[in-house]
């Protein structure tokens, strides 16, 4: 909860505020995971939005057009193919180790959770690159990989160059 008032300092009250877990529930039920709580958190709080004209970010609620879960459903499967499956240092998926597509971004990154190997083990960030074979594991949780993207600092995908003043967001359309 401290993780999301400070996201919340520097982005900006949240507008969406969901409440209900059905839609949670039916996404972990469907992949087999249960989501970090910190990833779930920020998502509930702000919906489906683009931070920074840059970072998408969506929420699971069926009556979304920008569904999480259909965007993970496209996604998997894309980075499933042959001849995407090599950009990334381990399978997509929803096993142990694997990486689950979660974000994306305008300046052709794809955001990753990767999959705890056990379940004391702890979720990390993976930004792919997709402009390059280049790959970067983050020993962070989601909501600190976030934050320091609010805050600028060198996690991929650079938020300076879209919001120099400060971070913002707004609802995807």
């Amino acid at each position: 909860m401290a993780m999301l008032a400070e996201i919340r300092a520097l982005l900006g009250e949240p507008g969406f505020n969901w409440t209900d877990p059905a839609p949670w529930c039916e996404l972990e039920r469907e992949f087999g995971i249960e989501f970090p709580a910190d990833f779930r958190e920020i998502v509930d709080a702000y919906g489906s939005v683009q931070i920074n004209n840059q970072l998408y970010l969506e929420h699971p609620a069926g009556h979304l057009v920008h569904n999480l879960r259909e965007s993970i459903r496209g996604d998997l499967e894309l980075f499933r193919e042959d001849d995407m499956a090599e950009y990334l240092p381990s399978p997509a998926g929803a096993n142990p180790g694997e990486l689950m597509p979660v974000a994306s971004a305008t300046t052709g990154e794809w955001i990753f959770l990767r999959v705890p190997d056990s379940p004391s083990s702890p979720w990390r960030v993976l930004v792919q690159e997709l402009d390059s074979p280049a790959s970067v594991l983050h020993e962070m949780t989601f909501g600190e990989w976030l934050l320091a993207y609010l805050r600028g600092e060198d996690v991929t995908v650079s938020s300076r160059n879209f919001a120099p003043d400060r971070p913002f967001f707004g609802p995807l359309s």
